[in-house]
């Protein structure tokens, strides 16, 4: 019966660890940047990988995280500033996937009913672009993803938080 038991909490064990692996695989599967509904069972499993958020790998202060976003937005504008491709105008819902160290592993999308009328070819591969040159200053325990709303131009400037 002992014998049983510890066999299928083996068995039990290896089920979890070859489900969390495919996810890894279906995560890593991905385009890096698609448009949200292009991969539905890719992106749902991307956000079971990445389950931790940017908030929280900022311990919870509202003020790193925002000024973290905005700084990458910022940055974003500024490259395709420097790429002379023109990103103004552009509306979307973004959802940006890190790795521990904050390069950016996937880049999911879509376009805002306001948006600037933009191929998005085009977009995808200035997120491509970007996404390998690009590195959000942070450190991280666990992958993290972080989803938000962007504009561009930016109106937002950098911000430094100022600690007593």
């Amino acid at each position: 019966m002992k014998n049983c038991i510890i066999v299928l909490i083996f068995m039990v064990l290896g089920l979890a660890a070859q489900a969390s692996g495919s996810s890894y695989a279906v995560a890593d599967s991905l385009p890096k940047v698609f448009l949200i509904g292009e991969h539905d069972k890719g992106y749902e499993k991307l956000n079971l990988t990445f389950d931790e958020v940017l908030l929280s790998v900022c311990d919870n202060d509202m003020s790193v995280a925002y000024e973290k976003w905005v700084a990458l937005l910022i940055d974003m504008e500024n490259y395709a500033d420097q790429i002379k491709y023109d990103i103004k105008g552009v509306k979307i819902w973004i959802n940006i996937f890190f790795e521990k160290d904050g390069t950016i592993k996937h880049i999911a999308y879509h376009l805002k009913p306001s948006s600037r009328n933009i191929k998005t070819e085009e977009l995808t591969a200035f997120f491509s672009s970007f996404m390998n040159h690009y590195k959000l200053p942070i450190k991280a325990n666990s992958r993290f993803s972080h989803y938000g709303s962007a504009s561009f131009p930016t109106y937002g400037k950098r911000v430094t938080t100022v600690r007593e």
